[in-house]
């Protein structure tokens, strides 16, 4: 699809997504018109931004742009949609771009760093996920999780520190970095650290523990 073809408002996820992320992306997404980056390369490219930057984008422009997601359950909701930016840095401190505008005013900015991962940029660069399909995946697990579990308890600062992982494993699709999903038995927590990190700010880190699931409830998808 180009930017001047027409966009159908039924979103496709991209290829390499879970089942489950995939059935997320097409009930609850949304797919707007995006931007062809292209057209600005020799404009970036006249910055100083390297051409294979000014790609990067363009191929995460290809792959997310245009796309809304429901809010994330932390992070002030995550980025309204999905969509790159100019990008900025050097090629000493490696090169990132913008992942989409905030839902509301916010200290900090979504990002996809050098490596690809998607983070934010708060008082120091945060990688939250390995790639921008792990943050995804956590949207879809966290709306999977809301439906299927009995409970559902929230943690913060010093008792999210304390949680016991002892028996879980991590959820791999998520790619975590910073944050991170935990399978066990009977129960899925996630574990967001962003804003802890992000921040040097303990008390930001927040844990969910989603109780009372099922084998469906734990590995459907």
């Amino acid at each position: 699809m180009t930017a001047d073809e027409p966009v159908s408002p039924v979103a496709v996820g991209p290829g390499g997504l879970s089942r489950r992320a995939q059935a997320f992306v097409a009930v609850d997404g949304i797919r707007f018109p995006r931007q062809d980056l292209r057209q600005h390369c020799d404009a970036w490219t006249g910055y100083g931004i390297p051409a294979a930057e000014v790609e990067r984008a363009a191929a995460f422009q290809d792959r997310w742009g245009g796309l809304a997601l429901p809010p994330a359950p932390f992070y002030e909701g995550g980025p309204r949609i999905l969509g790159a930016d100019l990008p900025e840095g050097s090629a000493a401190a490696g090169w990132s771009f913008p992942a989409g505008d905030c839902r509301v005013s916010m200290a900090y900015g979504f990002m996809i760093g050098p490596d690809g991962a998607f983070g934010i940029h708060a008082h120091r660069w945060t990688p939250l996920h390995a790639t921008t399909d792990g943050w995804v995946e956590s949207l879809a697990l966290a709306a999977h999780a809301r439906r299927w579990a009995k409970t559902v308890t929230r943690l913060t600062g010093e008792a999210a520190a304390a949680l016991d992982l002892g028996g879980y494993e991590p959820v791999p699709e998520v790619q975590g970095v910073t944050d991170t999903w935990w399978r066990g038995r009977g129960s899925l927590v996630a574990l967001y650290r962003g804003e802890a990190v992000g921040f040097d700010a303990p008390q930001c880190l927040e844990a969910h523990i989603y109780g009372g699931l099922d084998a469906r409830g734990l590995h459907g998808g």
